[in-house]
């Protein structure tokens, strides 16, 4: 029993002393968010996203965050755009096919293939496979190597 304790009590104060994980995963909330090159309304408009856009945190300053995309490029974005509630992702290659089921024996989806950049929001993963849902509502899987995951 004491050395469980010791074992615990060692666990609890080593994790003191390692670095906070300061990138923290974001996901756009809203039908469309601006992108812009500082932290504020007045700094330029860089790109516009869509709904499920998944980044990565890097920095907070005040109601804005610094982020970074799939590319790693970074950009700001205000706190009142984006959610820490569920998981997103987006399509990493140039092309990537969607599936009515988890494999590739399932047919591809209607609306498939789909375009780099398509934010998705993950629902679940099973193996190799992720079931998404996009803005519509409209639900596939794709394999995971395909997308970038926040």
């Amino acid at each position: 029993m004491r050395f469980c304790l010791i074992l615990l009590f060692s666990l609890v104060l080593s994790s003191a002393f390692l670095p906070a994980n300061t990138a923290d995963a974001l996901c756009v909330k809203t039908k469309k968010a601006n992108l812009r090159k500082g932290p504020g309304t007045q700094y330029e408009k860089l790109w516009q996203v869509f709904q499920y856009m998944p980044f990565k945190q890097l920095k907070k300053q005040g109601s804005w965050y610094r982020v970074q995309d799939v590319d790693g490029d970074v950009y700001w974005l205000h706190k009142k755009l984006v959610s820490t509630d569920f998981k997103c992702a987006a399509v990493k290659k140039n092309k990537a096919n969607l599936r009515s089921g988890p494999g590739t024996k399932h047919p591809t989806v209607p609306w498939s293939p789909v375009d780099k950049y398509f934010s998705m929001k993950v629902l679940k993963m099973k193996g190799q496979w992720v079931y998404v849902q996009d803005s519509v509502g409209d639900k596939a899987w794709i394999y995971k190597s395909l997308v970038w995951i926040q």
